[in-house]
């Protein structure tokens, strides 16, 4: 059974809040690393790369279009230039490097358990949102079978 708008509104917030949690908890892991500049290069590529993905999206995707939760905005536009060109979820790419990032950085299970955790909701509004963006939008069946969701070549 499909869920109703109010649902959907209720599961993305839900995603959200987690989302931001863990993102949360993992700069408080990572920070003293990073703060220290004690952090390995990797971590720093990541956070580098993370930043300029996110910047990125956000020039091709301006706010106002997008929203933060799984559910398409109503009156949104189907925006397939800048790197959703080739990822359909570039921010989710960002926030994923950014979660890297700080698991190497912090260098502990518990970020790395905690980047997993992070992983997986972005995966689950990743998956919701696709299925939500093809009834909103007739051209996305094609775009989504043109593009990578995460990373090109790989995911």
């Amino acid at each position: 059974m499909d869920p109703t708008p109010a649902a959907r509104h209720r599961i993305g917030g839900a995603l959200v809040a987690l989302q931001f949690g863990l993102i949360a908890a993992l700069a408080w892991l990572a920070g003293p690393s990073l703060l220290g500049l004690a952090a390995p290069a990797a971590a720093w590529a990541l956070l580098l790369a993370s930043a300029a993905m996110g910047l990125w999206a956000l020039q091709a995707n301006p706010p106002g279009n997008f929203n933060i939760r799984p559910a398409p905005r109503d009156g949104g536009a189907l925006v397939q230039h800048g790197p959703y060109r080739w990822i359909r979820h570039p921010m989710y790419t960002s926030v994923g490097a950014f979660a890297a990032g700080c698991a190497v950085a912090a260098g502990s299970a518990a970020a790395a358990v905690a980047a997993g955790m992070l992983g997986a909701v972005l995966l689950g509004k990743a998956f919701m949102e696709e299925r939500w963006m093809a009834e909103r939008h007739p051209a996305y069946a094609g775009y989504r079978a043109r593009t990578w969701r995460f990373v090109p070549g790989l995911f």
